[in-house]
């Protein structure tokens, strides 16, 4: 049972947007908004994984055949509160690094 909750934990984590867009590449987080064709052209790094998570909620609509509702949607949704909590955390670090570096640019959109 530990490690079925270990697994699901896990690949909640994987799709946060906190880890997404904090402890991964730029080049990562801007390859997955351009992927979900979204509208935003910049994430500020303070609070950037809820920021991440509704960027991806605002893109372009659903090509023919692909929806944009049920689990996918709902996940971001509940991956929204996740990430204001870790955020919160993380402020300190982002605080540093919007200081420092500015923004994630997602380039080539």
């Amino acid at each position: 049972m530990k490690a079925l909750i270990g697994v699901v934990v896990a690949g909640l984590l994987a799709g946060c947007g906190t880890i997404n867009t904090v402890f991964r590449d730029d080049v990562v987080t801007s390859d997955n908004l351009k992927e979900a064709e979204s509208f935003c052209g910049a994430v500020p790094r303070v609070y950037s994984g809820v920021v991440y998570d509704f960027c991806l909620l605002h893109g372009q609509a659903p090509k023919p055949g692909h929806s944009r509702s049920g689990p996918q949607m709902s996940f971001v949704a509940l991956d929204i509160g996740v990430s204001a909590i870790l955020d919160t955390l993380m402020l300190p670090y982002t605080l540093y690094r919007q200081h420092n570096d500015g923004g994630i640019e997602v380039v080539g959109r």
